[in-house]
């Protein structure tokens, strides 16, 4: 055992026996069936030097076994996962949560120091109910909107894979794919990443996963107020087919009267209009990256106006997302203008020869193939309109006679000699 009679000045009643460790759901793991060995005892909180109970166990095929690696106490006191330190409601490093919430919780490091906060703690954890956390975590606000964007909401169960096989780096592993470590190039020893400290994790110092964190939270888009004041739509996206009318208006409600509400299913969101400019805008502010419904994170957006929206869609390649838009392969190009129309623009429309006389128009059909044309004299009356002379020869067509190539008779299949004659 860890622990000596020197170093430890804890007696044996003022050890931790549990029945269960404290876990977040990555480290438990995805197997719903698992099996634990509890070793009472076994080592010393990394923390407070205090022996407690080591669980350990295999959160699934092909992980590499993880154990609990600090007490019970130094967890509650934190509201941490005992073997991976991070934050149970948020997953994220302590140095993250604490400066999201605004608090500054500084744990004593001498020995005599240590024994005596953690003795405090345990009397305030004793006269608690353990489901909120003690200290100043538990007078910290319930949420804030930076934990909130970079909280992951998902297990992460990469966490759990086994590390890289040494061997294999230098090129002397036997095993081959029997090996239970991976196989796998490491990563740049000069990579901040690479040199993490269990301590400085639990205290929120010098934490290179909590300064990557927080420098992606610097860059982080914000919800911009448009300029136009008109606005008071606000567009609700991810809903899927769980969230209805009535969900969006017991959330929303809150903020002010409340026009219209209207759900597009296929596309998975709503608008919420408002009466007014101010409701719209305080909603925006208290549901942007904060808005879960049913267990669904909600994405909240100002809407835009039907003036700029006709106007910037897809201009310039640029969809309506604001994505440059890939020219695709083998697809005609952009289609030219139409010309610009003329005051003094032609309109015969039918091609009609413009020297002929407007009032003269021949509406006489040609006879039907096959059946040859009646003589002169004989044949069936031709009208003419505004002229009262005799009408033309058969053989001449008057000008401005319109052609139907339907009704061309060598088209239709008659012969030329017999339509001669």
């Amino acid at each position: 055992m860890a622990t000596s009679l020197g170093a430890n000045t804890y007696n044996r009643q003022n050890w931790e026996d549990a029945d269960f460790p404290i876990l977040c759901q990555t480290c438990l793991g995805e197997n719903p069936y698992i099996r634990m060995s509890k070793e009472k005892y076994g080592k010393e909180c990394k923390i407070c030097a205090r022996p407690f109970t080591v669980f350990r166990w295999c959160p699934g095929t092909r992980m590499r076994f993880k154990k609990t690696e600090v007490c019970q106490t130094c967890s509650k006191m934190k509201n941490v996962c005992q073997t991976c330190l991070l934050d149970l409601e948020y997953g994220l490093p302590i140095q993250v949560r604490d400066t999201g919430l605004d608090i500054k919780d500084d744990v004593p490091k001498s020995d005599v120091n240590k024994e005596y906060y953690t003795q405090n703690a345990e009397r305030e954890i004793g006269n608690s109910d353990g489901t909120r956390p003690v200290g100043l975590l538990g007078k910290a606000p319930s949420s804030s909107e930076m934990l909130l964007k970079l909280a992951r909401t998902t297990p992460y169960y990469k966490r759990n894979r086994p590390h890289i096989c040494s061997f294999w780096v230098k090129g002397e592993c036997k095993r081959g794919e029997e090996c239970p470590y991976r196989h796998e190039k490491p990563t740049d020893p000069d990579d901040p990443l690479a040199d993490q400290n269990i301590k400085d994790r639990y205290y929120g110092i010098n934490d290179p996963v909590a300064d990557k964190l927080l420098k992606r939270a610097s860059t982080m888009p914000r919800l911009d107020t448009p300029e136009d004041k008109t606005i008071t739509t606000l567009y609700v996206g991810g809903m899927g087919d769980t969230i209805s009318d009535a969900e969006l208006r017991n959330h929303f409600y809150q903020f002010g009267e409340i026009r219209t509400t209207t759900i597009v299913q296929r596309q998975q969101c709503a608008f919420i209009q408002f009466a007014t400019r101010q409701a719209a805008e305080l909603a925006a502010e208290k549901s942007f990256n904060k808005l879960i419904i049913n267990g669904r994170r909600l994405t909240v957006k100002w809407g835009r106006s039907q003036a700029a929206r006709g106007k910037e869609a897809f201009q310039d390649g640029v969809s309506e997302m604001g994505t440059r838009l890939d020219p695709v392969p083998g697809l005609p190009g952009a289609l030219p203008p139409p010309p610009a129309l003329e005051e003094d623009a032609s309109t015969n429309y039918f091609n009609l020869d413009p020297g002929a006389s407007p009032n003269v128009m021949n509406i006489s059909l040609p006879p039907p193939p096959g059946i040859n044309p009646p003589p002169p004299g004989f044949g069936a009356p031709m009208f003419h309109m505004g002229s009262m002379g005799p009408p033309p020869p058969m053989g001449m067509r008057p000008p401005g006679h319109i052609h139907y190539p339907s009704q061309d008779p060598q088209r239709m299949g008659a012969h030329a000699a017999r339509h001669g004659d």
